[in-house]
């Protein structure tokens, strides 16, 4: 075996969950080699260097052994080489840090703090006011 397509490799070393998933992120754009983005039939072959776009992390995988069937977990290893530079793995710390303290107000579903301030708030607002809604047979 001296070639595999690329979207196959990709499902059998663990990049993608799925066969499709793969095929589409090829289709996208996301998969590249070279700087230059790759067709899901594209064939590869050992030593080439494979650049994964996984927003916001761009993964770099280094081909060792080629592979067509998916395989276990602990057996990647000896078939890629993750060569993802530190600084674009730091950007997922930074992501999974700031993924909720960054929030701007106002956007989406309110926190308990939030929940709690706002049900105070309309329950002052109830307590003040006595308002009588008139029917058009009241008048």
């Amino acid at each position: 075996m001296n070639e595999v397509r690329i979207d196959k490799w990709m499902w059998a070393m663990r990049i993608f969950k799925t066969r499709t998933i793969a095929t589409d992120a090829c289709k996208k754009g996301r998969v590249l080699m070279g700087g230059v983005a790759v067709k899901p039939s594209r064939t590869i072959k050992e030593g080439d260097i494979i650049n994964v776009r996984k927003p916001p992390v761009t993964y770099s995988f280094r081909v060792k052994a080629l592979a067509q069937n998916r395989l276990g977990a602990k057996l990647v290893p000896e078939y890629m080489e993750n060569i993802t530079p530190k600084s674009e793995l730091d950007l997922l710390d930074v992501v999974r840090i700031s993924g909720f303290i960054d929030r701007r107000k106002g956007l989406g579903r309110p926190t308990k703090r939030e929940g709690r301030d706002l049900a105070e708030f309309t329950d002052s607002l109830s307590d003040g006011w006595d308002i009588d809604f008139l029917d058009d047979d009241d008048e």
